[in-house]
């Protein structure tokens, strides 16, 4: 690759604050939990757009252009028109994989980024510009940072014993993102790459349950059940009904206004509440001291 994920973002992310909610933590205590389950964009990262940024990205012709040029890409088309041409190839796949049979799909963005150069008529470069131009765009159009406490929260549960997991909508570059933000490796802040279960490597993506499931079939082989499993998440669509869905308990992250989604108006999570609420990451050690059960 041109350049590694880790020092591309580095190079593209400096410090963001969190926005007030003014949610009120319930932090009411759940013993005999084993095993915490995060997600990553709004809950372990500040998430400038609130999620993976191509998928809510609008027309980011600048982003793109700046992109590119960083590539030694070179192109003539309109950079809004390429932009838009790729947010095209991100549903024409999508809705491709709905008519074979999966309600949520993912895709493949370094896929999607090679079928958007051709369809403008710009010469597609090699695989590892490809990859270096998806995290030059990702990085300007959602811009991330770590939480506030997030690595000394991942610290204190991994200390505690814990099993650490991931269940995230992802693309390729998301686990470049704790090297390059944290300083430590995935394996290194305590999580279990067992557990670890991004959207992208499956073309699966939340809120369906296919990738809550694998990860509660993992969690069983190791000896936890859903039950003494606690996912992580500021999503009620996304995460915590899903999550609840397959057994999980579950902890809304009300931390950030950028990334909080209740949903209150999709019948999808009628009657679903969640666990306990936290507003920062440092609190999820205190729920889940006790692990008596």
């Amino acid at each position: 690759m041109i350049a590694t994920p880790e020092s591309v973002i580095r190079r593209l992310s400096s410090k963001l604050e969190p926005n007030s909610t003014n949610a009120r933590p319930d932090l009411t205590p759940i013993a005999g939990i084993k095993a915490v389950m995060f997600d990553v964009y709004g809950t372990l990262f500040i998430s400038g757009s609130g999620d993976v940024g191509t998928a809510a990205a609008g027309a980011k012709g600048k982003a793109f252009t700046d992109a590119a040029e960083a590539c030694g890409i070179k192109f003539d088309a309109d950079a809004d028109t390429v932009v838009e041409r790729m947010i095209a190839e991100i549903k024409t796949f999508q809705e491709e994989r709905r008519t074979s049979g999966t309600e949520y799909p993912e895709v493949e963005i370094r896929d999607v980024w090679g079928r958007t150069l051709e369809a403008a008529g710009i010469e597609v470069p090699a695989p590892d510009a490809i990859e270096q131009l998806a995290i030059e765009y990702e990085s300007r159009v959602n811009p991330v940072w770590p939480m506030p406490h997030c690595r000394e929260s991942l610290e204190a549960l991994r200390d505690a014993g814990l099993k650490l997991g991931i269940v995230s909508n992802a693309q390729f570059f998301t686990p470049a993102l704790f090297p390059a933000l944290l300083d430590q490796t995935r394996a290194e802040l305590g999580f279990d790459p067992r557990l670890e279960y991004f959207s992208y490597e499956h073309l699966q993506a939340k809120p369906g349950r296919f990738l809550y499931e694998a990860a509660a079939a993992a969690l069983v082989e190791l000896g936890i059940t859903p039950a003494e499993t606690l996912y992580v998440g500021n999503d009620m669509l996304n995460d915590v009904t899903p999550a609840a869905a397959v057994g999980f308990r579950t902890a809304l992250f009300a931390g950030d206004a950028r990334s909080l989604r209740m949903r209150e108006d999709d019948a999808r999570v009628t009657g679903v509440t969640a666990d306990v609420t936290v507003t920062d990451l440092a609190q999820i050690s205190g729920i889940v001291t006790d692990r008596t059960g």
